[in-house]
């Protein structure tokens, strides 16, 4: 049982760009991000990337936690709206669908499920992308967490981070 919680930043750690965290990543952060979703039973987001972001298919069930319920996933099958609270939702999560849950938030719920220490493991990648919005200080995300691998492949700085 972990869960997991990711993101992508630019080098400024701004989290998005033109409305969309796509404007932050490279082709290797995508790569890496696809292929690491097959690996859990579960994938939280909140209403805020359920709005901003492409999530019509995900290859497991995917909870948006949000206040303001929206049909705006409906396309997508595996997708069910929570109006509860992260711990809660995380809870509930693992009772329907199973141990291993991957947080893919923006900066607001990630720092939720942080400060709460909800999160086993970060997995963080840092773009050479500037000029973007809703910044995250790494280090501040980092607070509680030891470095478990840190590598660049290509221009992407890849950091791992498991709570201590």
């Amino acid at each position: 049982m972990h869960t997991v919680a990711t993101l992508v930043m630019g080098l400024d750690g701004s989290t998005s760009k033109d409305g969309s965290s796509a404007g932050v990543s490279t082709n290797t952060d995508r790569e890496r991000f696809l292929k690491r979703r097959r690996e859990f039973d579960c994938i939280i987001i909140g209403g805020n990337t359920a709005r901003n972001e492409r999530y019509s298919f995900t290859p497991c069930p995917l909870v948006v936690i949000s206040r303001n319920p929206s049909n705006i996933l409906i396309t997508n099958p595996n997708a069910v709206w929570w109006t509860i609270e992260p711990k809660l939702a995380l809870e509930k999560a693992r009772r329907e669908f199973g141990p291993d849950i991957l947080i893919e938030a923006g900066p607001g719920l990630l720092n939720q499920f942080l400060s709460l220490g909800l999160v086993d493991q970060l997995e963080i990648s840092v773009t050479p992308i500037t000029g973007g919005q809703d910044h995250i200080n790494l280090n501040e995300a980092l607070r509680g967490f030891e470095i478990t691998n840190d590598e660049k492949i290509e221009e992407t700085r890849f950091v791992t981070a498991k709570k201590r």
